[in-house]
């Protein structure tokens, strides 16, 4: 199959060219544009509590768990503040609310905003139902200008918080982050390319590629998501671009390393590139199989940023497996040996490389390499064991802002959790009314479960806010601490509902909502996704490894050893964050972006591996000497394919915001392990040791009669290499 594709990509190569050509302008004219969301709660099943208290609220009072955005306002003398003060504060909601700025549809406050000590008083400003609105950061600019003038001369400061104002403020942050990873990424695959290969049209050959790719397969996913109506996250676009570039690179280093070794082995351009994609079409068609079963088994998540990632990458990898072995080589066809111009070094086998000397080591001493190896990713993967899980997003976020100094300013008066207020709503039974007197002994019993600060007084000044239909009421609930630290997960998602559903005024039901219960019902997503999804995705790749292997005994241990990759890289992160770094606990999303990236991609390094430990053995080569020559000959495009990727998410750690250091740090580590500890030694080495055993029951490792002459001709030239 590969080698009729391989002869009719070399030979047609116009055809080839023109057709993608053709498929990336469709897509950029006629697709739809990618939509995206960043509401968790969006992401949730209907089923969690914190979604239907969400529900709830908005139809009984009209909210959602939209935008926005808190004016935390003070003496600058840090005195208490006066009636005047108070009514300086009330005239501010009313110019910010009538200032015609584009989504504020309301500004609030009143003596229930003003903190018991009087030192602080808020405003709350509604900013529509859409978080992720581009326009909220023009919106926080205009509002922070219409502040300005009330507050002139009255001895009064305002400070503008909330998650919109800490994403606002932040926005250059991350575009600049994004532009510094971006341009990291290109200059240094550029570089690393023209190290390797010292061509510059080797190392633009990826980045040509990717650009192709990503504009059919953007198309794609944004077709998909319309049709299907699903919501993406808007870390999709930087993740796939990403994955893209991962992938993409990879592929596009195995099939030159193997086409230059065919050069030097004697063969004809055409001849040797038609080889070349034969022998690294089924290794690349693998490798995308597997990590298109890694990310479609995230379909089996209820969390939907997960759920959506899966189909999006999917089509990605498989566009971009699709254009590893059609439109790569018809490029390298056309280019012919121009591609490695100016060097000469496809001339001529290189003696006496690093790549050699480690084959041999490897060929004599297995167990010794796999007891290194192994015991190095062991001793890591323990520090795995101490992970703690970070929801604070916010705190990730650089301080020094108008909205990080604004939430301290909050807490001068009111609990962190003022910052988005816990919502306890209580639901009459169908067709009867919340008793109003009933409500101030709930209230109590949730002023008393520990850990929670205080609670906000509605409008009118009393505990509780009724519906007009009087069927449901509202309690603002303040946590002591960060609405987003671990320990308010933990209450809004636990004792805090197990005190509200048993406080419960007869005849209600109660529901606890607000950002703090969404984000323990996404913990309890996320958790139960992670138990799901790695299981189910490790099963299916075995499954691709042993068909591609028909074998049962390599699976296993190749499994294990992307398993103990994974842990292994999750404890050097914790070593690095949690224990040298100090720091309270790593994002909740890390393991799904290790999975994605060093599970998924960092199997690709297996398969290029054992797939050539299968091809020496075909050779006639005993166990040892087939581990020799697959480090010597796939070492190099493993090693290079590893150093790029890691290369790249490297350059994350530039942009000087946490998660992206925390994310480029992990990854990074995560493909180095996968590509120069597990598949270039510990894969090797292990092979070596179980010998023809691990091709048991199909044996791989022996020749296919048929037909023989063409794979002989070219065992026989493959052996002088």
């Amino acid at each position: 199959m590969f080698e009729r594709l391989a002869r009719f990509v070399v030979y047609k190569r116009w055809w080839v060219i023109g057709a993608w050509l053709v498929a990336a302008v469709a897509a950029g004219a006629f697709a739809p544009s990618l939509v995206t969301t960043q509401d968790q709660a969006d992401f949730l099943p209907n089923s969690y509590e914190s979604v239907k208290a969400t529900e709830i609220a908005q139809d009984a009072f009209g909210q959602t768990d939209g935008a926005t955005a808190t004016i935390v306002v003070k003496r600058a003398d840090g005195g208490q503040l006066t009636d005047a003060d108070q009514a300086t504060v009330g005239k501010l909601a009313t110019t910010v609310s009538g200032a015609g700025i584009a989504k504020v549809t309301t500004a609030v406050t009143g003596p229930q905003a003003v903190s018991p000590n009087k030192l602080v008083q808020l405003v709350t400003v509604g900013l529509g139902d859409n978080p992720q609105d581009p326009a909220l950061v023009t919106a926080i600019k205009d509002i922070r200008s219409a502040s300005a003038p009330v507050l002139a001369n009255t001895g009064l400061d305002a400070k503008v918080t909330g998650d919109v104002a800490l994403y606002a403020d932040n926005d250059d942050a991350f575009n600049n982050a994004f532009v510094i990873v971006a341009l990291a990424s290109v200059i240094l695959i550029l570089a690393l390319l023209l190290i390797i290969y010292r061509s510059p049209l080797a190392a633009l050959l990826p980045i040509v590629t990717v650009g192709i790719v990503t504009v059919i397969s953007t198309g794609l996913i944004a077709t998909m998501a319309k049709l299907f109506g699903l919501s993406a996250d808007p870390s999709i676009e930087i993740i796939l671009t990403i994955v893209l570039y991962g992938v993409g690179t990879d592929y596009v280093v195995f099939l030159l390393f193997r086409f230059r070794e065919r050069l030097r082995a004697g063969d004809q351009t055409k001849p040797a590139l038609v080889t070349s994609v034969h022998r690294v079409g089924e290794v690349i068609a693998s490798a995308a199989g597997a990590i298109v079963i890694a990310f479609l088994a995230l379909l089996l998540a209820v969390f939907g940023a997960f759920r959506s990632l899966g189909p999006a990458l999917a089509i990605a990898v498989v566009i971009m497996g699709l254009a590893a072995v059609t439109l790569v080589p018809a490029i390298v066809s056309l280019l012919g040996t121009a591609v490695f111009w100016p060097s000469k070094s496809w001339r001529r086998v290189p003696k006496g490389t690093a790549f050699q000397r480690l084959g041999r080591f490897t060929g004599r001493r297995p167990a010794v390499v796999a007891l290194v190896s192994g015991g190095l990713m062991v001793a890591l993967a323990a520090g795995a064991l101490f992970m703690k899980t970070d929801y604070d997003q916010n705190a990730q976020l650089p301080s020094g802002t108008e909205s990080s100094e604004g939430f301290e300013d909050l807490q001068a008066g009111f609990p962190a959790g003022a910052l988005a207020p816990t919502q306890v709503l209580v639901k009459a039974d169908a067709g009867a009314k919340v008793d109003p007197a009933s409500l101030t002994a709930f209230a109590e019993r949730l002023r008393g479960v520990p850990g929670v600060g205080s609670i906000m007084p509605g409008p009118e000044g009393v505990p509780a806010t009724l519906s007009q239909d009087g069927t449901v009421a509202m309690v603002q609930v303040l946590l002591a601490g960060s609405p987003y630290s671990n320990d308010s997960l933990a209450l809004a998602g636990g004792e805090l509902r197990d005190v509200a559903h048993a406080a419960a005024p007869p005849g209600t039901q109660a529901y606890v909502g607000g950002m703090s219960s969404i984000f323990a019902d996404v913990k309890s997503a996320n958790d139960r996704d992670l138990r799901v999804i790695f299981p189910v995705a490790g099963v299916l790749i075995a499954l691709i490894l042993a068909l591609l292997l028909r074998s049962l005994v390599a699976p296993i241990y190749l499994i294990v050893a992307v398993v103990l990759g994974f842990f292994s890289t999750l404890g050097a992160t914790v070593i690095a964050f949690q224990g040298i770094g100090n720091g309270p606990g790593l994002s909740f999303t890390l393991p799904i972006i290790l999975y994605l990236f060093v599970v998924a991609i960092g199997t690709d390094y297996n398969i290029l591996m054992i797939a050539r430990l299968r091809e020496e053995a075909r050779l006639g080569n005993d166990p040892r000497t087939a581990a020799d020559l697959a480090v010597e000959h796939a070492g190099p495009s493993v090693g290079a394919a590893g150093l790029i990727l890691a290369g790249t998410f490297a350059s994350m750690m530039l942009a000087g915001i946490a998660f992206l250091v925390e994310m480029g740090f992990s990854v990074s580590i995560g493909i180095l392990i996968a590509a120069f500890v597990m598949a270039m030694f510990l894969v090797p080495s292990l092979t070596a040791l179980i010998g023809r055993r691990a091709w048991w029951p199909g044996h791989a490792d022996t020749a296919p009669p048929a037909p023989a002459e063409p794979d002989l001709a070219y065992a026989s030239r493959s052996t002088t290499d």
